[in-house]
């Protein structure tokens, strides 16, 4: 299986339209486009009945004491964890491609609704999807203006003062299930652990971005 994007190259940098902060000359960073990137695959195994999108950030910061803070760094070899950013579930097989911002466009305070979600039309019927909670839900939960559920897709926003440049891997899984064994509200962990058993193949494709200048 294969799997690629128009909107960054596999190993190169996620232009800012792709994330949900960005670089502000006037200050450490605003909040930018937060679009979905464009995403498309091939392929696709025999006996497959659902894919399943996950995007993570393997270079989030375990602690947040030092996170955004005046006066502090984050250094390249402080430990780290993943931070889930997108669960994309049910997607049918004969969909080849998903179009930049067609799931995510902007910024929303409490986050996008969901779980269901309607992504296309194939044979003139529309095939329903479920997308999870993102690791947003978490780091906004002590925010009265921002808490809430993040559902859906929502972009890099790595720490201003981290000198760790983050990637981001965009990983597309092939199942033999038509709908992904987790019911009602779910996270992306969750999603990640129901697939288990169930995987006929795989692919991925990398991403890097960073709102710090001394990043490496």
């Amino acid at each position: 299986m294969k799997l690629w994007s128009d909107s960054f190259k596999n190993g190169g940098r996620i232009p800012a339209e792709f994330a949900f902060a960005e670089p502000d000359p006037l200050g450490r960073l605003r909040l930018a486009a937060n679009r979905n990137p464009h995403l498309a695959w091939s392929e696709v195994p025999n006996g497959t009945e659902s894919l399943l999108l996950l995007c993570i950030d393997g270079d989030a910061p375990a602690s947040a004491a030092k996170v955004n803070q005046e006066g502090q760094t984050l250094d390249a070899a402080d430990e780290r964890a993943d931070f889930y950013h997108w669960a994309l579930a049910d997607i049918p097989p004969a969909l080849a491609c998903i179009a930049a911002g067609q799931l995510a466009d902007g910024v929303v305070p409490k986050g996008k609704p969901g779980p269901d979600t309607a992504l296309a039309v194939l044979d003139g019927t529309q095939h329903p999807l479920r997308q999870g909670i993102n690791d947003y839900t978490g780091w906004f939960a002590g925010d009265p203006g921002m808490a809430g559920d993040y559902f859906g897709y929502d972009g890099p926003c790595p720490p201003w003062n981290d000198l760790r440049v983050h990637h981001y891997v965009f990983r597309l899984y092939a199942l033999d299930v038509p709908r992904l064994p987790v019911d009602g509200r779910f996270t992306c962990v969750q999603a990640y652990q129901a697939m288990r058993g169930h995987i006929l193949d795989e692919a991925q494709i990398i991403g890097a971005y960073s709102l710090n200048p001394q990043a490496r």
